[in-house]
């Protein structure tokens, strides 16, 4: 199976920047894969999720979606097509008075049938669970529901990919919850290849591949069991574990034996149980 995005040695440094925003990355997405990408601030999260899309290309080297080069402007259309962008504030991307109206936006703008449209934003709100909502104002709307209409938005595009840069940064716990609920959906159900860029380790728990970048390099590379395993690691990289692992390693310290890759609170909760009988 080919990626859906090859990326391919790219360095990227913005205007009287004194290092690289992203410096000699590497990395395939493969087709349906949920990835996360972790890192503190400065690591290239975003500027890396900026290329996946071609909203920036690469100063050197190449990124391909589906084959087609991002720095080819005749590409950009089909690109776009194809890699759906969600960012950090839902107002930013919201641009109509009603919801079902803000979700047929983009497709309008594609010049997709009228009839094609009222499908794809039935089925988009339908599938991040806002469509009783179709018809509310969107500013009357909770912080998680702004989100989950502008991942509609994105949807009715009909994307391959689904990109989303720090999606629950301005959000409450519930809305976090409700809007990674939908993106985990969208990823298992759907077969929507996911990269979610956070700065949250509890978010990447569920993902099928977790990157950490560092000065515009990827750190690590691997299953989340894999990459919370590297408590040190992490600390050293100024990151922290999933509340999970943090207890894990606290009831270990003193004296337990549970392993590591109990991730989820179910698995952790499990863990101790077995431990305790």
């Amino acid at each position: 199976m080919d990626p859906v995005i090859r990326i391919k040695n790219i360095s990227y440094t913005y205007p009287d920047a004194d290092r690289p925003a992203l410096d000699g990355v590497s990395l395939d997405i493969m087709p349906g894969a949920f990835t996360a990408v972790l890192g503190s601030n400065g690591s290239g999260k975003s500027t890396l999720a900026k290329h996946l899309n071609a909203i920036l290309v690469p100063q050197s080297g190449k990124v391909f979606v589906d084959g087609m080069d991002t720095i080819d402007e005749g590409n950009l259309l089909a690109i776009r097509r194809r890699v759906g962008m969600v960012f950090q504030n839902p107002d930013n991307q919201i641009v109509a008075n009603v919801v079902e109206d803000d979700v047929a936006f983009a497709p309008e703008n594609l010049g997709v049938e009228p009839k094609e449209i009222r499908r794809r934003v039935d089925a988009a709100l339908k599938q991040v669970g806002m469509y009783d909502f179709r018809l509310h104002a969107p500013h009357l709307l909770s912080g998680g529901q702004k989100q989950r209409v502008a991942i509609a938005g994105v949807l009715a595009m009909d994307p391959e990919v689904l990109v989303l840069d720090e999606p629950t940064a301005m959000l409450d716990p519930r809305g976090r919850r409700e809007v990674l609920d939908a993106v985990e959906a969208l990823c298992r159900e759907r077969g929507i290849t996911v990269v979610l860029i956070t700065h949250h380790m509890d978010e990447a728990v569920g993902a099928d591949r977790v990157l950490v970048l560092d000065r515009g390099r990827i750190a690590l590379d691997g299953t989340p069991q894999q990459i919370f395993s590297q408590t040190a690691a992490l600390q050293a990289l100024r990151l922290t574990v999933p509340d999970t692992v943090a207890l894990t390693v606290r009831l270990n310290a003193a004296g337990m034996a549970l392993p590591t890759d109990a991730l989820t609170p179910a698995e952790c909760a499990a863990a101790i149980w077995e431990a305790l009988r």
